[in-house]
């Protein structure tokens, strides 16, 4: 008898065993409900800027040799319009250092005189993105206040050891 009890208690402590997933996935979900999107509205490659105050997104087009920035809110969500004319990409290349403009391309809903989108068509540039040891940086102003962002691409080496 004892061994059947003993058979009903491994029953009984099973039951909350199975009650623990769906909680784990519960909170889970709450946490993704609370995280960033992994890419930009234009399914291009995020840049931080300032403490999340902003964000930029880049596209490269390898084939056409443009890169295109947005400008994108906190939550990069939607375009931000700014007034600056053009945006800058500090990148390495052999070791030494260049730079590269991309200017003002106002979108559609843009109002008059600012912009969300810059464009280069520097072939250079789009190939520099790629290359290890570049180290992108973004620099622009928003509101007159200067903002850095590093360029990340992403890669399906990323994360290994080099």
């Amino acid at each position: 008898m004892a061994m059947t009890v003993a058979g009903c208690s491994n029953e009984n402590s099973n039951g909350p065993e199975t009650a623990g997933p769906p909680n784990t996935m519960d909170s889970h979900d709450d946490h993704a409900g609370h995280a960033h999107p992994s890419e930009g509205p234009h399914h291009g490659d995020l840049i931080e800027l300032g403490n999340e105050e902003y964000h930029a997104e880049i596209l490269h087009d390898d084939d056409a040799g443009t890169v295109t920035i947005y400008v994108l809110n906190g939550a990069a969500t939607e375009q931000v319009s700014i007034d600056a004319t053009e945006v800058t990409i500090n990148a390495k290349h052999d070791g030494k250092p260049e730079q590269f403009t991309l200017t003002a391309s106002p979108d559609t809903n843009d109002p008059q005189g600012k912009s969300s989108r810059f464009v280069s068509n520097n072939e250079e540039l789009a190939h520099h993105l790629d290359e290890e040891g570049a180290d992108p940086r973004l620099v622009l102003t928003i509101n007159g206040k200067s903002y850095r962002g590093t360029i990340s691409h992403d890669h399906d080496h990323e994360g290994h050891d080099h």
